[in-house]
């Protein structure tokens, strides 16, 4: 008899979802941010997608989440904003405007746009 290659017979197929849940704040600029300075957007200030004013902003999940900032229309590098979330303090947005740079002109709309993903997957093996 010849030789042959002895393996198990088995198929898995495997469904992979992100499901993301996308949350926007919305502010408008009351004051001039020359640049060099900071403007500092507080959870009060902000208000949500049906117009009420934001009581929290959510908790970025570790690994699964991100946040955008525009300014204008435009999306903004990650490294001028920092974000805090409201789970142990109210809750803020901090844009530095780098030296150099125009400013931040009165009446200029800030988005906060936070996505945290939930990862769901399921694996069926048939052998």
């Amino acid at each position: 008899m010849a030789l042959q290659l002895m393996k198990l017979a088995i198929t898995a197929t495997s469904t992979i979802a992100t499901d993301p849940n996308l949350e926007k704040f919305f502010y408008v600029t009351t004051s001039e941010t020359a640049g060099g300075t900071t403007l500092t957007i507080d959870t009060a200030d902000f208000f949500d997608d049906a117009g009420a004013v934001a009581t929290e902003l959510p908790v970025l999940a570790t690994d699964n989440s991100m946040f955008n900032v525009y300014i204008n229309g435009v999306l903004q590098m990650q490294n001028i904003s920092t974000y805090v979330p409201g789970a142990t303090t109210v809750g803020s947005l901090e844009i530095t405007v780098p030296a150099g740079v125009d400013s931040i002109i009165v009446g200029s709309p800030v988005v906060l746009e936070v996505v945290n993903f939930t990862p769901t997957s399921t694996t069926t093996v048939i052998s």
